[in-house]
């Protein structure tokens, strides 16, 4: 019995040796791909936000269109008109 533990500790002590080494192995391989994975992630985190969001995105661009659009001045005062016509009707 004592001869199968003894056996047992030392695959043990290999195997984490082993594991390691792998462990060391895998951060040297994967080190040059860890910014081009995260620029990536934060790509597809922006994709799903715009597509649960899209009247955010579309707002935020009209918003910007018409502040720097001369013509935005009087669109925003004919949607003002618009809304207070439609509230009265």
């Amino acid at each position: 019995m004592h001869d199968k533990l003894a056996r047992l500790e030392k695959r043990r002590e290999s195997l984490v040796a082993q594991a390691i080494v792998q462990r060391r192995i895998l951060t040297q391989n994967v080190k040059p791909w860890l910014v081009p994975l995260t620029l990536a992630d934060q790509g597809l985190s922006v994709l799903y936000f715009v597509k649960k969001h899209p009247v955010l995105i579309v707002g935020g661009v009209l918003l910007s269109a018409f502040r720097s659009n001369p013509l935005g001045k009087y669109l925003r005062q004919g949607l003002v008109t618009w809304l207070a016509i439609r509230n009265l009707l």
